[in-house]
């Protein structure tokens, strides 16, 4: 055996982490990991900012990709109907939920004050609860989506001033 191989050693594919980290550029996610056996490998990068996590899920079928063709040529129609004030828009694909769990109280209601930072609804998707924070201080004017209702990217879902 040479050092290269030495027993018990993990041979690493270097093609294979390539193939992985070409993955992460074309779907915009941060990491990957993949099992096979004892071996697993993990490839991440760091994400844009620290302080705006940038989520994004994996590849939708050609169902969903065919909606936001759609999409835009409603959206300025739906958005002039809007009240003033900061638009929180969906950063990712997923099912909004406006509280931490069922029966509890909604992390924002139209009228409440909220700070910049705080939680005002999750987003969820594929099955990771991401927390959607308010970018500024002020009182919710308008909450654009019901608890558990599929989310768009970019989609209005709270309007703050």
């Amino acid at each position: 055996m040479t050092d290269k191989q030495e027993k018990g050693a993990m041979q690493v594919d270097v093609q294979l982490v390539r193939d992985l980290a070409a993955l992460l550029d074309d779907t915009n996610l941060t990491e990957i990991e993949v099992e096979d056996g004892d071996r697993k490998i993990r490839v991440a990068r760091k994400a844009a900012s620290a302080a705006a996590p940038v989520y994004a899920a994996a590849p939708a079928a050609a169902p969903v990709a065919a909606a936001p063709v759609a999409a835009p040529v409603a959206a300025p129609a739906a958005e002039a109907a809007l009240p003033s004030g900061t638009v929180v828009k969906s950063p990712i694909v997923g099912t909004a939920y406006l509280s931490a769990e069922p029966g509890s109280a909604p992390f924002a209601r139209i009228g409440s004050q909220v700070s910049a930072g705080e939680t005002i609804l999750i987003v969820e998707a594929m099955k990771v609860m991401n927390a959607i924070t308010a970018p500024v201080a002020g009182t919710v004017k308008a909450v654009l989506v019901d608890n558990g209702q599929p989310v768009e990217y970019d989609q209005p879902l709270i309007v703050i001033e």
